[in-house]
């Protein structure tokens, strides 16, 4: 575990490539919970669902009202890095919505916050629409 102060100070794409692997674990957890007899394949394939850029934007909606201070500026500062990779399958808006979702991620696992992780993810995740 980082402080708090330490972790904010990594930059947000940093903070954004340990959020993304973080909720992707957490995703294929749930998934794997519910449906534990599924195939890999499928098992897969709805979990692009809930990690793709539209979903994690959308979930932002819920989330952002509900954030602290500190914790909305650390989304903002992923949602402005500049990224060298262009979104393939995401407009742009929500594909930098969705990355300062995963910058919020990284920065409460780093941080060790994992009780509000864990609420946040579960907001996320109840969240995604077909």
């Amino acid at each position: 575990m980082i402080e708090k102060e330490k972790a904010g100070l990594y930059p947000p794409l940093v903070l954004a490539y340990i959020g993304d692997s973080v909720y992707e674990v957490f995703t294929r957890k749930k998934l794997l919970k519910k449906n534990p007899n599924l195939p890999a394949h499928k098992l897969h394939k709805e979990n692009v669902k809930y990690v793709k850029a539209k979903a994690q934007s959308d979930a932002m909606e819920k989330i952002e009202p509900i954030l602290t201070e500190q914790e909305l500026a650390i989304y903002k500062r992923g949602r402005n890095a500049k990224s060298a990779t262009v979104p393939k399958n995401a407009d742009l808006v929500d594909y930098r919505r969705a990355t300062g979702f995963e910058t919020l991620i990284g920065f409460l696992e780093l941080s060790g916050q994992h009780e509000r992780l864990l609420g946040i993810m579960e907001i996320a995740f109840d969240s995604k629409i077909d």
